[in-house]
């Protein structure tokens, strides 16, 4: 089969479009035949940093299409069910083994692009705002890159929930059309302060919830804009950059600085968070919950897709077709 694989971390051109060898079927798990594959924030990460235990290496998270191979043992999925697949490798291929746990049937009506896309940006959008975060009715929300695929999510999560919802971006152009889905007010962060910004539109009283994706220097400010008893709420590092935060700076509002990551959620808190995925993906088929696809690449161009990406070319998200 095809893959896009790497031999080392880099750039997106260490990505190679490579014959490999068919995956196997360990107990427990089911081979999926890709139709689409959603390219996370943490595939880029992998890409770029986190050093491949054996070569050639597969990275990426999700993967939608149909099952082609179940282990002895598994009752569900079956043969011929389609179904989005999550595991910490492997998405970027044209069929994968994955644990038939870490499974969730697509919904009638719903398409594998879209569907790839739901578990880990609605999933962790949720665990931010309403977990970590305890964002409730009539309180005010930072979303910062609200363009992308957890900040998209989170608008629309927050927004029906009854917050007011303010989220940066890095265009005028970005931030016009995320008012479609629920965004009160943009805040252009190429041109303008989101700290001052932030703090003029909620007049000096700050946000009950912060989601930063950026790690580094952007979650540091983010305290800046937090109301009494704001809780920001860290969920990656696409800024490249790690953070150092003074505790005393969450004293005097008696803030909360909360950490997500939904893999571990979803290990040790399985029972709860694998249907509430299930029920994103319901949302998503509804029409409650938009999933907006900006391009579609070919697996082949896999290297030319993350690129995209990394150049903040992108409004909503971006996925692979083998």
């Amino acid at each position: 089969m095809k893959a896009a694989v790497i031999y080392e971390n880099g750039s997106p051109e260490v990505l190679r479009y490579e014959e490999v060898p068919e995956p196997e079927c360990p107990d427990g798990c089911v081979i999926v035949d890709a139709e689409a594959i959603s390219i996370e924030g943490g595939d880029l990460l992998a890409r770029a940093a986190s050093p491949p235990p054996a070569v050639p290496w597969i990275v990426g998270y999700l993967s939608a299409g149909t099952v082609s191979e179940v282990a002895t043992g598994v009752d569900a999925p079956a043969v011929g069910d389609r179904v989005v697949a999550l595991n910490a490798v492997g998405s970027h291929a044209e069929r994968r083994a994955v644990p038939a746990m870490m499974t969730w049937p697509i919904p009638e009506g719903l398409d594998a692009a879209r569907a790839a896309c739901v578990p880990v940006a609605f999933g962790t959008a949720q665990e931010c705002l309403f977990t970590a975060g305890n964002l409730a009715e009539g309180q005010t929300v930072l979303v910062h890159a609200g363009a992308g695929g957890v900040g998209m999510a989170a608008i629309q999560l927050a927004k029906q929930a009854g917050a007011t919802v303010i989220a940066t971006a890095s265009s005028d152009e970005k931030l016009e059309r995320l008012k479609a889905i629920g965004l009160d007010h943009g805040i252009n962060y190429a041109t303008d302060s989101f700290v001052e910004r932030t703090n003029e539109l909620t007049d000096s009283r700050g946000v009950d919830v912060v989601l930063d994706s950026i790690g580094g220097q952007n979650l540091v400010d983010s305290i800046g804009v937090l109301a009494y008893r704001g809780t920001l709420v860290s969920v990656g590092v696409a800024g490249r950059s790690g953070s150092t935060i003074e505790a005393q700076s969450l004293w005097t509002k008696n803030n909360t600085l909360r950490g997500v990551y939904l893999g571990g959620a979803l290990i040790s808190e399985y029972a709860r968070i694998h249907p509430m995925i299930g029920e994103m993906l319901e949302r998503v088929a509804n029409g409650e919950l938009v999933v907006e696809i900006d391009r579609s690449f070919p697996l082949a161009e896999a290297a030319a897709a993350h690129e995209y990406i990394e150049g903040r070319n992108a409004f909503g998200r971006v996925v692979l077709t083998p």
